[in-house]
């Protein structure tokens, strides 16, 4: 195992092989109590130093779950067990309870067998570059090998009964008091993650109707042919049901996906331009400025501008964008895959928040998504995910960046651009083309794509 752990997004890769094992997670949680025991001498409640632990619904979940808490444990820390329940939740649970800090264990978006692990400060947004390389530094050097506390200076473990009714109260607080969802179908796919039970019990509680698939974990069904990473299968049910809106999840549920009436399909990119102008007609989007990753399209950009506003660009990742918003003290900004951050109720991507956001627009407008989503024109866009069995630099490949180079000067004259990247979470390599000749832009993808898959194809 290198000496390097933490990804773009905390710890993550398959269950039970490193690092995502029970011995790596022990020494995760005994660094991480280290590190946050000693930020801060006293802790914020006065009391002993403690930490939340949530996760989403994977079957692995409960070997990191008592390997990570028995390191806190051992460091003289107390553990809060929250059960499963979404990202998101997880950080509003660390800032209700006055934690030290919070950890998440899920994949997200992964299949089943993979797992990670994500911390939070206790101000419930996500680590710096530094406390993680300070955990990381510990995890490796056993610089703390001799600290054992011993009696009673020994952490204790208890389970925290209301966490679920706790975040179904913050989240039903985003969503305006005067307003209902009376009257409303909605369908809601919970991708037999940790949204299963909070998403359509906030939903009902506002009043709609609410038809559920994806709701029925075993351990090894999160996103198996449902939730945001299969859309189609929420779109065909919105028809079928004749529903006005449909919602999609992901495993941890800090991202979603909509459906509009017509069974077509809302991305991060749409919800974006429709919360954001709404946000500048209000006067509320903060410097009127949206925040969004290089991977957003530029028909965005064109509305956003159109509406008065502007765009701040960061590199791909949901903590990158968290990062620019703190930066500039800006409060909405997201990625096209469906992490969506409204600061002004949230310190992290919440996907069950965002929707809401959705649904009051779309009742104090009287409009349907339909129609919503006509606030702006999507320039021609293709995203193509190409396996790899290693992430070689694409400058030391044959022919690679030449052929990326000849589409952008193609493709640059009308506007367009051409990203090529490794996914930071999965062994992937991600390429972007966008312009206005939509056979111009697969043809270079097939030309980019296959130079990749005969070099390091997986």
């Amino acid at each position: 195992m290198k000496n390097k752990i933490f990804g773009t997004d905390g710890v993550r890769g398959t269950a039970n092989v490193e690092p995502v094992t029970a011995e790596t997670a022990l020494k995760l949680g005994r660094a991480a109590a280290h590190v946050f025991k000693n930020l801060n001498k006293q802790a914020r409640d006065r009391g002993k130093h403690k930490i939340v632990i949530g996760k989403d619904t994977r079957v692995s979940g409960y070997m990191l779950e008592n390997a990570i808490s028995s390191g806190i444990l051992s460091m003289g820390v107390d553990v809060l067990f929250i059960g499963p329940l979404p990202t998101p939740g997880v950080a509003y649970i660390t800032r209700s309870l006055r934690a030290d800090a919070g950890i998440v264990i899920t994949a997200s978006h992964n299949p089943y067998a993979d797992n990670g692990i994500k911390f939070f400060r206790a101000d419930g947004y996500k680590l710096d570059d530094q406390i993680e390389a300070q955990i990381e530094k510990l995890v490796f050097s056993g610089e703390i090998e001799k600290v054992r506390p011993t009696a009673g200076e020994i952490g204790k473990a208890v389970r925290i009964d209301d966490a679920l009714g706790r975040y179904i109260e913050f989240a039903k607080a985003s969503f305006p008091k005067h307003l209902t969802l009376e009257n409303l179908r909605v369908v809601v796919d919970c991708g037999n993650g940790a949204a299963y039970k909070s998403s359509p019990c906030v939903l009902r509680e506002l009043g709609a109707e609410v038809i559920m698939f994806g709701n029925h974990p075993d351990g090894k069904n999160i996103n198996e042919d449902c939730g945001s990473m299969f859309p189609e299968n929420l779109c065909t049910r919105v028809v079928a049901h004749k529903a006005q809106l449909g919602i999609a999840h992901d495993g941890d549920a800090d991202r979603v996906l909509l459906c509009d009436e017509n069974g077509k399909l809302a991305d991060g990119d749409d919800i974006m331009a429709i919360a954001a102008t709404d946000m500048l007609a209000r006067g509320s989007l903060a410097e009127k400025t949206l925040v969004t990753t290089v991977m957003s399209n530029a028909g965005l950009e064109t509305a956003i501008k159109k509406a008065g506003g502007k765009i701040r660009r960061t590199a791909v990742g949901d903590k990158n964008v968290i990062d620019e918003l703190l930066k500039h003290g800006l409060n909405f900004g997201g990625e096209q895959s469906g992490h969506l951050i409204f600061r002004d109720f949230s310190s992290t991507g919440d996907g069950l928040v965002a929707a809401l956001q959705i649904l009051r627009i779309m009742r104090e407008t009287g409009q349907p998504l339909s129609k919503l989503v006509k606030c702006w024109t999507r320039f021609p866009q293709l995203v193509t995910n190409v396996k790899v069995r290693e992430k070689i630099p694409f400058e030391k490949m044959d022919g690679v960046l030449a052929l990326v180079s000849a589409a952008e000067a193609e493709l640059q004259s009308a506007g367009g651009r051409v990203l090529l990247r490794y996914s930071g979470t999965e062994p992937k390599a991600r390429l972007l083309l966008e312009g206005r000749e939509e056979a111009h832009l697969k043809s270079w993808s097939q030309k980019i794509c296959d130079a990749i898959v005969r070099q390091i194809g997986a």
